[in-house]
């Protein structure tokens, strides 16, 4: 695969799925979110492996890591994206605190632009103490408000940042 066709797939997919991500949030039909989920997890764990690749080549290890982090939080995100929400909380749980894992690890290294940096950290810290309350078992779905469904924007701010950086060659 050429480095713009990379770039292009990354960048479009970070994108797209952030995109498919959120109207998902917002519809009411149940089947719909599904199947929008379902795209948007899909298309994000295409676009973070091609990142992975892409900062390991450029011995941006730290980066391809929290890639890497993300794609296995996506995927367990991704798995819960049909079940009933209630139901998927611990899952979507687990996909959250790798969500921030990975955003910490994303924000760490001075390799994207400062804003994108400090609003990947604001949505990790969100998504950690979503995880934690999860995981502590509390009654959160993917669409609790305020939180996780306020975290949101961040997270889609962050990935849309990166899928700049990427599209432009900075990063």
């Amino acid at each position: 695969m050429s480095e713009r066709t990379s770039r292009l797939i990354a960048s479009g997919g970070l994108v797209v799925g952030s995109v498919l991500g959120m109207a998902g949030a917002f519809t009411p039909s149940v089947p719909v979110r599904g199947v929008l989920w379902g795209l948007d997890g899909i298309t994000l764990v295409v676009a973070a492996a091609l990142l992975v690749i892409h900062h390991f080549r450029k011995g941006n290890d730290v980066v391809a890591a929290g890639f890497l982090v993300y794609v296995v939080g996506q995927t367990l995100v991704l798995s819960s994206a049909a079940m009933d929400l209630a139901a998927s909380g611990p899952v979507f749980g687990a996909g959250a605190g790798l969500w921030a894992a990975s955003l910490f690890l994303l924000s760490a290294p001075r390799v994207a632009s400062l804003w994108i940096r400090i609003v990947g950290v604001v949505a990790g810290a969100l998504f950690l103490v979503v995880a934690i309350r999860l995981l502590m078992g509390q009654a959160l779905t993917a669409l609790s408000e305020p939180f996780p469904f306020n975290a949101y924007p961040l997270l889609v701010a962050t990935l849309v940042g990166w899928a700049w950086e990427r599209y432009r060659g900075a990063a």
